[in-house]
């Protein structure tokens, strides 16, 4: 083993997928590329990790909803060129061709292109650490869509594509919920 530059820990366990999340300021729609992410157990809530710096996050903090859109391998420059320019001067729906859609629940828009969206509500925002906690009030697929691998961020400017899928689920069958 070699030792490790602290600065680059993170790196060695970066969770993913990488996301698209959408929000609407009473205004206009807009989108923010997010890669810290994370499952709150078997629950319909999640966590993302966002703060001032995103120009989203004061849609987020106000309206208390958004969408959780989550992108394909296919999509993975925009999803770059999203998180790499400002919602506070760009259209990106416009800039990266991207169609807007209608939730549910939320006011802040699917997208289309994404293999599936997830409408949420701020349940919480912890602001040591720049958390929202989000729970899920609806959940959309698209079963159609040929590409389903998803990228996850190693936090250095390079992703790890999805790969093969290994079934465990009787060995786990124990631990998982009812109908999962």
């Amino acid at each position: 083993m070699h030792e490790l530059e602290l600065s680059k820990a993170f790196t060695l366990m970066e969770p993913g997928p990488v996301v698209l999340v959408t929000t609407h300021d009473g205004r206009k729609d807009n989108i923010m590329t997010i890669s810290w992410t994370m499952v709150m157990d078997f629950t319909p809530v999640f966590a993302i990790t966002t703060g001032e710096w995103n120009h989203s996050y004061a849609a987020l903090r106000k309206n208390r909803e958004c969408v959780i859109a989550i992108p394909t391998v296919d999509m993975l420059d925009k999803v770059v060129g999203i998180g790499t320019c400002s919602g506070k001067d760009t259209d990106k729906f416009g800039k990266f061709k991207l169609t807007p859609v209608p939730g549910k629940v939320v006011k802040s828009p699917l997208i289309k292109e994404c293999l599936a969206n997830i409408e949420c509500k701020v349940i919480d925002i912890v602001k040591k650490h720049n958390i929202v906690v989000l729970e899920a009030v609806a959940a959309w697929i698209d079963t159609t869509r040929k590409e389903k691998r998803t990228v996850h961020a190693v936090g250095d400017g390079t992703f790890i594509v999805d790969g093969r899928k290994m079934d465990r689920r009787k060995m786990m069958a124990s631990k998982l919920p009812y109908g999962v």
